[in-house]
């Protein structure tokens, strides 16, 4: 990781029914090899039967969709006009933003990604919510 300045890119991926956030990562380019990494990492422990995400050139490239395709997992993909395909991630997005980064003035990006890896450790296994029944996303996701 070797970003000072400019724009940095959070991927990641979450379970929907817990809305544990599998992995993530940040990047100061918007290629597909951060996401086939987050991807790839995710499903060191997971196994969906479906991946759900926006049509971005880095989720619709080949290596992406080679991923899910080797692991046989079925890929939707949000249309034109279907704003709540994807509406769980883009509420996370918003709590990140909310809860943390608008919160913080980062002087690089190895300082927001300290930041951001304790936050989803706290979004992860403190943060109880309420469409969780009160449940953190690490109690509803390891107890399915």
């Amino acid at each position: 990781m070797g970003f000072t300045s400019g724009f940095l890119y959070l991927t990641a991926e979450m379970d929907w029914y817990s809305r544990y956030v599998l992995s993530w990562d940040l990047s100061n380019t918007l290629d597909s090899a951060t996401c086939v990494s987050v991807l790839s990492r995710a499903l060191a422990g997971a196994c969906p039967e479906i991946s759900n995400t926006d049509q971005g050139s880095q989720f619709t490239s080949k290596q992406y969709l080679d991923v899910l395709k080797n692991h046989e997992i079925k890929i939707s993909m949000d249309g034109r006009g279907r704003a709540f395909d994807n509406i769980f991630i883009e509420r996370l997005w918003r709590t990140v933003k909310y809860e943390e980064v608008y919160l913080n003035e980062y002087r690089d990006g190895h300082e927001a990604y300290d930041s951001l890896t304790k936050y989803f450790l706290f979004y992860n296994n403190e943060r109880k919510h309420s469409s969780l029944e009160g449940k953190t996303p690490k109690e509803v996701y390891f107890n399915c």
